[in-house]
């Protein structure tokens, strides 16, 4: 229920104002640029004025791609036309424009990104992470290429968003709702209803005649889109990857020794300790605990009758150990016998008392004896070097005007071209086609391209595999003939008759149950054979639990009053419930604390959004803003090829 209002006000638009700028380009690709006043924004024409900044239709374009790129991996076979028909430009819209007026408001305030801010924010953004976890520059090289960004671009956005973030969060989490608000909607929680479910399936009922050529006309006119195949696109591409750098990327003897002595340290002879230790707040706990175990206390009880938590702390060397903790605690445990406890030890995180549980001797490995895993290690980074500089010979010969013959040609690639594909990789010419795994991450992209472009570089793994890609052709949205479709008319014909009969059955049930009839008997006297009613209900939150999705007919249950039965349409046409509540039996929160403090943080979150809505209001407000309602009209039919209505 929470989740109702959450969804009633504006998450969407605050999501898109507080959503870290990593989100943006490193799944999205969106470029936000923080230009000065008085420029047009990521250019094209202008769109909107917010105070003296300009907004472009280049900008906005990028931003509704993006998002349908977004929509297209939840939902396959989405078309542009449709992610615009139902809404997703105008929240787009919305979120650029109050993104653009709280970033100019907080800089007319004097707020700024430090340098500083904005290299911690890269070096967090997962995606610039290489094989060891750590920021790569050569990783997050490959991702901004991938998304046509540079690395000033980047940055310039970083700082826009830490300003927008600087005056958001604060407003976001100033939230507090009141007792007297969240018991009744905490207790609604515990409501408990008991009902009952039956369905009349479409399939019971008869089909009767066969339709007639009128009807099948008739019929395939007002359903043509049902029986439309979606945009397509043919792709030629070519793969570089680990095959192909396979050769150049074998570690020489010499890099693998200069590699050994590097790391010289991580194949020496080491010892490594394995201990048990608690971590007390204060040195006076510490020094009580340790002069419980030096009387005689054994270590687990002793931890047990102190209120502190021993814990096991296994295989690690002195270094390892004073990263962990700290040189004093390291020493302390090192200095001591195996069995030993240690005197108590200071680190960040308390004051340390340890048993040496295990000492192990670690032998030193020689080059040859780690010769494997070296060698895995340092192809895994020259493979990674190579393809980058591979995707930026490529890059560069895209700049300098070569077409994809002369690109190929220059890499020696071979060139795989595809059938023409739908969004979601179905080519329904070659039926029996099975998209490639390499294609299938191309095919958003793709999507984004016409047969006019020139060829781009396009991630397939990241740091690991691309391709370079072109659409040689665009083949439009188009009905199949009804001569092909004919038997599937047909058929959906006679399955809208037995629905609407079904549906004809379901609420006659429903009328005789509503009107103090069992559901039970009023299914028995329906004049087709129907499965028997089943016993439905419980409390909310046991069926909202986990954010499993409740059943339709549940949901309808709890919109319902006692003795009241209502029809709901099965998925996928399939027939009608008819559902009936028997019973309500009240919930009562105060009880429960716990699911009082949940449902008031639900509602702190749904407030701090209100809060962070209404702000981006008054910035747009204070700043002044037109809108060029023409223009935006004209490119969201330009986008939606014409389908979408201005």
């Amino acid at each position: 229920m929470i989740s109702f209002f959450r969804k009633a006000l504006s998450s969407w638009l605050v999501l898109g104002l507080l959503g870290l700028i990593m989100i943006a380009f490193i799944i999205t690709g969106v470029s936000n640029r923080g230009l000065g006043e008085g420029e047009v924004r990521a250019g094209g024409t202008t769109i909107a004025t917010i105070g003296r900044q300009k907004v472009g239709s280049l900008e906005l374009q990028q931003r509704v791609q993006a998002a349908f790129r977004r929509a297209q991996q939840d939902q396959n076979g989405l078309t542009m036309a449709q992610f615009i028909n139902g809404g997703g430009f105008e929240q787009v819209v919305e979120t650029m424009l109050a993104g653009t007026a709280v970033e100019q408001f907080g800089r007319k305030q004097g707020l700024t990104a430090s340098r500083r801010m904005v290299d911690g924010e890269i070096a967090s953004i997962p995606g610039f992470r290489g094989l060891t976890g750590q920021f790569d520059e050569n990783a997050m090289r490959a991702v901004l290429r991938e998304q046509g960004i540079t690395e000033q671009q980047l940055r310039q956005d970083v700082a826009s968003d830490g300003v927008r973030r600087q005056l958001l969060v604060p407003i976001n989490a100033a939230s507090h709702v009141p007792g007297s608000l969240v018991l009744p909607y905490a207790s609604l929680l515990l409501e408990e209803r008991q009902g009952w479910v039956g369905i009349v399936p479409a399939a019971a009922m008869a089909g009767g005649d066969a339709p007639s050529q009128q009807e099948i006309d008739a019929w395939y006119r007002a359903h043509q889109a049902a029986y439309t195949v979606p945009e397509r696109r043919v792709m030629r591409y070519a793969v570089v990857g680990t095959e192909q750098v396979a050769e150049q990327a074998r570690p020489t003897e010499a890099e693998l020794a200069a590699a050994y002595k590097a790391a010289a340290a991580s194949y020496a002879p080491a010892e490594k300790r394995d201990i048990t230790q608690i971590v007390a707040d204060s040195e006076a706990k510490a020094q009580a605990f340790a002069a419980a175990i030096k009387a005689g206390t054994p270590f687990e009880k002793a931890a047990a009758a102190a209120r502190l938590t021993p814990s096991r702390v296994a295989a690690k060397t002195k270094a390892e150990l004073t990263d962990l903790a700290s040189p004093d605690v390291a020493n302390a445990v090192f200095g001591a016998a195996k069995g030993g406890v240690t005197a108590p030890a200071r680190s960040a995180f308390g004051w340390h008392v340890a048993r040496v549980d295990a000492i192990a001797q670690i032998a030193g490995r020689t080059l040859d004896q780690v010769r494997g895993e070296l060698t895995a290690k340092l192809a895994a980074e020259k493979t990674r070097t190579l393809i980058t500089e591979a995707a930026q010979k490529i890059d560069d010969g895209i700049e300098k005007g070569a077409n994809f013959d002369e690109l190929l040609r220059a890499q020696k690639l071979v060139a795989v071209t595809t059938p023409a594909l739908t969004a979601n990789g179905d080519a329904p010419d070659q039926p029996d086609y099975q998209v490639p795994a390499d294609v299938r991450p191309l095919l958003p992209r793709a999507f984004d391209m016409t047969a006019d472009d020139d060829p781009v570089v396009a991630t397939i793994v990241p740091s690991e595999r691309f391709a370079v890609l072109a659409v040689t052709s665009v083949v439009p949205a188009a009905a199949r003939p009804l001569a092909q479709v004919r038997d599937k008319v047909v058929a959906d014909i006679i399955a809208d008759r037995g629905q609407k009969r079904a549906r004809a059955v379901a609420e006659a049930i429903a009328a005789k149950a509503g009107g103090g009839q069992t559901l039970a008997a009023a299914f028995a006297a329906a004049p087709v054979k129907l499965g028997v009613p089943l016993r439905a209900g419980g409390r909310r939150a046991d069926l909202t639990q986990q954010g499993k999705p409740v059943p339709p007919p549940l949901q309808l249950l709890f919109s319902l009053a006692p003795g009241q039965a209502r029809v709901l349409a099965a998925p996928g046409n399939q027939g009608w419930f008819v559902v009936k509540l028997d019973s309500i039996k009240p919930g009562d929160a105060r009880s429960m604390p716990s699911l009082v403090e949940a449902t008031r943080g639900q509602f702190s979150r749904v407030v701090g959004d209100e809060y962070v809505s209404q702000f981006a209001n008054a910035a747009r407000a204070a700043l002044g803003m037109k809108v060029d309602t023409a223009a935006i009209a004209r490119l969201k039919g330009e986008l939606a090829g014409g389908a979408a209505q201005p």
